[in-house]
């Protein structure tokens, strides 16, 4: 963000209540393209719409379910009906917050979001990803919304030069399954597969980067590569996530002979609180959940 509002003089960013030290090397930079809009995401939303439509490219921040369900309305019809240039981010997506309990986990964003016509939705893995995506919604001036996680994730990607808002890329490539992911959840992924390869199980892994648009040429370009067994995954409810968008995919081109298997959150509240890394395991959406399933394919 620091860079982009040196690059260009109508970036500004919205905060709600939330990383202000975080920023002070952006203040620095542009002191006044920065606005702490407090607890209050609905009207933060509906002036990020009013500057967008003004002529600006505002970047909306804070915790993923204050920045997109609780200001629902706002997004629906303030930014996307517009199509006014907001980009949306949410920051402690899936359960980053494990530990503060459902108001605080995000595992139905994509889901709602991705309903609303012009929104772009995406989920970077890291931060490479995100940098491509970020940039590329302030200059093409789209609404879109991109989940993050919290900080401290690892860099997944070997470059970004093909990286950006509905482009996937293959981690790792591989011969018996393909693993079909989107966000920092994909770090388990990569566990797995060094698990998987002590068993003589070849396992390719692809960051789709988010869930609308899809990459459909990268999806075919699998299916006509031999990968006829998928596996999704996302820390996000199994409904109207990933997975579904990719059942949705499979079904218009009805592609029958490809098997899929989702991994993610089931249709509950996750009410048995911890780090992350133990929700994930309680969930079975970690590394050795994800071995125990390929085995079976």
């Amino acid at each position: 963000m620091t860079e982009l509002s040196q690059e260009r003089g109508d970036v500004c960013l919205l905060s709600g209540d939330i990383g202000n030290r975080m920023f002070d090397r952006y203040k620095e930079v542009a002191p006044t393209r920065f606005l702490n809009c407090g607890i209050a995401e609905g009207n933060m939303m509906s002036m990020a719409a009013g500057m967008a439509l003004s002529g600006l490219r505002p970047v909306v921040y804070t915790i993923t379910p204050f920045t997109t369900t609780r200001c629902l309305e706002q997004i629906r019809t303030g930014v996307a009906y517009h199509e006014a240039p907001v980009v949306i981010v949410g920051t402690g997506s899936g359960l980053s917050y494990a530990e503060l309990g459902a108001t605080h986990h995000s595992l139905e964003d994509m889901a709602v979001l991705r309903s609303i016509p012009n929104l772009q939705v995406c989920a970077p893995a890291d931060s490479l990803e995100l940098e491509a995506q970020l940039r590329q919604a302030i200059e093409e001036g789209r609404p879109t919304y991109i989940r993050i996680g919290k900080k401290g994730e690892p860099d997944l990607h070997d470059k970004k030069e093909t990286l950006g808002i509905g482009k996937a890329n293959f981690l790792r490539t591989g011969q018996d399954i393909l693993l079909l992911g989107i966000g920092p959840i994909l770090e388990e992924a990569m566990k797995a597969r060094d698990l998987l390869s002590q068993k003589g199980i070849k396992i390719g892994i692809a960051s789709m980067g988010g869930v609308k648009p899809l990459d459909s040429k990268f999806l075919q370009s699998c299916v006509d590569g031999g990968y006829n067994k998928w596996i999704s995954l996302e820390e996000h409810h199994r409904t109207g996530g990933l997975g579904s968008a990719l059942l949705e995919w499979l079904n218009e081109n009805q592609l029958n002979t490809i098997q899929l298997r989702r991994m993610g959150i089931n249709d509950h509240f996750v009410h048995e609180l911890g780090s992350q890394d133990f929700v994930r395991e309680r969930e079975g959406i970690n590394a050795e959940s994800i071995t125990k399933l390929a085995e079976t394919l």
